[in-house]
């Protein structure tokens, strides 16, 4: 699997300007590509997209993660149960479950991490 960063680190998109969520990113045969659209100390949002057949391994986060696909389908697995999700579909990775993804389609999401309030729990 070949995963690419499609902008420089720690870069994000250009403020104060329409997007069109879909189209931030395109897809790339045999791979998993990402484009940060916010990277703060408090949390981050990252679009990605999936090549079919790409998958991402089992990991942990120590946040609560928000996924929402915006184009295809996916599967994510939390703490071995399978979800499928379509266009639109949204789900929370709890923190310190073991996730991962797999593209039985090509698909697109946003990944949305708070970092603040983890405290609490």
């Amino acid at each position: 699997m070949m995963k690419k960063e499609n902008n420089a680190a720690g870069s994000e998109l250009e403020k104060s300007k329409i997007h069109i969520i879909v189209e931030i990113i395109e897809y790339m045969s045999n791979a998993v590509v990402s484009k940060t659209i916010l990277k703060k100390t408090t949390g981050n949002v990252t679009v990605s997209s999936f090549a079919i057949g790409e998958e991402l391994e089992e990991k942990t986060s120590p946040f609560d993660i928000y996924i929402q696909i915006i184009d295809g389908a996916a599967e994510v697995i939390i703490d071995k149960k399978e979800f499928m999700l379509k266009k639109g579909n949204g789900i929370i990775i709890p923190a310190h479950t073991v996730h991962c993804f797999n593209a039985k389609e090509q698909f697109k999401m946003v990944s949305t991490v708070i970092k603040s309030g983890y405290e609490e729990e």
